[in-house]
């Protein structure tokens, strides 16, 4: 039932609502419409490029489906993209390919816009602004400009009114989530309003332009010392939270092999030294762009890498760091007893955990990898099918754990797309030696011995305190010991109305054996009822039962 508090929200947006669940109910009964040939009745199942719904893969028609339903959508695609663990690596591939675009709004909306965030024309900030946007996403769209000091600069721009749109259809997914988990058993191991949750969190940063002018200079500042790899420096005068100004990158993108080419650049040169920038991203500084396809990523001239978009990060802390290490460490020496204990120890597993199975299903992962020499490891492949392990046995990985293996994997096809002898594997083996040594190190050791440290003071402060009340409260019989039972409810319930039946029962065959009056026809009154009313209470408990499917 939905709750009253969320009614206003329904009626806020009660038509956009109709709108998504009746694409859903579309896509959903294209399965077995297939089967209607009718073509007037097919007409009405056809995808946005024309195709037959019912012919299509259910993949497929969740992609078509986000898509036809815009810009959030889209992006919860996108993010669900990241968690094969969650959704299956075949799902993850077609979401994968959905790109968001929006038509650019006009110059009078662009300043409009202006004049709530600066009090001004973008002809008054900048010496000269394009009034005819050059690209346009689903979020903003991009012109070009010139500060007054001469720097050619793209001014990244929201779209009028996308953050109440996006703000909308969250709360309608929220609330489908929250239907799903209710009426849809099934689609509850997936956590959908804890995926919504997160994603929303997500989408809102991502709204938000000021994070990623700190996340630029974040970067910036982590490759200060790198020669040829450069980030947008972003100028905070002219920013706010829905508009960004950074510099022009003029480059030839990641993915126009030919060009690159044919300006006589040395791909396996430049894919080895972008795959390094990542790598030291995670590994070296713990904060990590987390969108590395070809096109977020420029060649400039003198082979320089420009990197582009840092709306969506990553984070790894110390401790994170060495878990992904302790995976990684695990699979390189073979050992998949350990590997099995790391991923329990990462994922949520569920209560049915077939341990012997993970371990076997992990053993088998580690003899079909362990013949492929370092320079030939194909890691990429080697994640997938951890990820399909992991799937297989119900285990939910981390957000942050999963998304850093979308972007190694994803760092590695990007890669081959310019050098198809690159070996990310190859490349972070001088990593592998790094995390052995830091493991080694005096100051990490000093650094855990001063953590249990702090953690067995803290324990010998509150420990006599705490006995000395225990003790106290035993005395003075005050001492309660309280159980947190969750979801016994039903099953006490069900208990208690069993052992009164039976009591019943046998009671009131007792009155009737006995011949207790009044009696009617030779039969005791009281026992007869009291045995009637015990069947019938028999069988309300047997249909409680099986309405809850514990018989099946």
């Amino acid at each position: 039932m939905v709750e009253l508090t969320s009614i206003p929200q329904f009626v806020r947006n009660s038509g956009r609502f109709r709108e998504v669940t009746s694409v859903m109910a579309k896509y959903g009964l294209a399965g077995w419409l297939g089967n209607v040939r009718a073509d007037w009745v097919q007409q009405l199942f056809r995808a946005q490029d024309g195709s037959r719904l019912g012919d299509l893969p259910i993949e497929v028609r969740i992609r078509s489906a986000l898509a036809e339903l815009g810009t959030t959508f889209i992006k919860l695609g996108q993010i669900l993209s990241t968690r094969p663990d969650l959704i299956g690596p075949k799902l993850a591939t077609e979401l994968s390919k959905l790109q968001s675009g929006t038509p650019a709004d006009n110059i009078d909306t662009v300043r409009a816009l202006f004049d709530e965030e600066f009090g001004c024309t973008p002809e008054e900030i900048f010496s000269s602004f394009e009034e005819a946007a050059f690209a346009s996403a689903s979020i903003a769209q991009i012109h070009r400009a010139t500060l007054s000091g001469g720097q050619q600069v793209v001014v990244k721009v929201q779209h009028r009114g996308i953050q109440s749109r996006i703000e909308n259809d969250l709360e309608i997914m929220l609330e489908l989530a929250k239907l799903a988990e209710s009426f849809a058993p099934g689609i509850q191991k997936f956590q959908p309003v804890n995926t919504v949750t997160e994603f929303s969190r997500t989408l809102k940063r991502e709204l938000d332009f000021e994070r990623e002018a700190r996340n630029l200079k974040h970067f910036t500042h982590n490759f200060s010392k790198a020669d040829r790899i450069r980030f947008p420096a972003a100028y905070p005068e002219s920013s706010s939270r829905r508009v960004l100004t950074m510099d022009f990158l003029d480059g030839i993108g990641l993915s126009d092999t030919s060009a690159l080419n044919a300006a006589g650049y040395d791909l396996s040169a430049i894919a080895k030294r972008g795959a390094t920038m990542f790598v030291d991203m995670i590994f070296r500084d713990g904060f990590y762009h987390a969108d590395p396809h070809p096109g977020n990523l420029l060649v400039l001239p003198n082979e320089v890498i420009g990197v582009l978009d840092c709306g969506m990060v990553g984070n790894i802390d110390e401790e994170l760091r060495e878990q992904v290490e302790d995976m990684l460490l695990a699979a390189v020496d073979e050992d998949s007893d350990r590997l099995a204990e790391i991923v329990v120890r990462l994922g949520q597993v569920p209560q049915d955990l077939d341990r012997s199975a993970l371990n076997n299903d992990l053993s088998d992962f580690v003899t079909d990898y362990r013949s492929q020499s370092l320079d030939q490891f194909d890691l990429s492949g080697a994640l997938n099918a951890v990820v399909t392990i992991v799937r297989k046995h119900s285990i939910i990985l981390p957000a942050r754990i999963a998304l850093l293996l979308k972007v190694l994997i994803m760092l590695e096809g990007t890669a081959r797309q310019l050098s198809p002898q690159f070996s990310l594997a190859e490349l972070l083996e001088p990593y592998r030696e790094q995390a052995i040594r830091r493991r080694l190190s005096p100051t990490r050791m000093w650094r855990k011995l001063n953590t249990a440290y702090r953690d067995w003071n803290h324990l010998v402060e509150i420990l006599p305190v705490d006995l000395a009340d225990i003790l106290g409260r035993m005395k003075q019989g005050r001492f309660d010991i309280h159980l947190d039972h969750r979801r016994l409810d039903s099953t006490v319930n069900r208990l208690v109305l069993g052992i009164v039946t039976a009591a019943l029962f046998v009671g009131s065959a007792t009155l009737w054996s006995s011949q207790v009056p009044p009696k009617l026809w030779g039969y005791s009154i009281p026992g007869a009822t009291g045995c009637l009313v015990a069947v019938l209470l028999g069988f309300r408990l047997l249909h409680a039962i099986r309405r809850s499917g514990d018989l099946d």
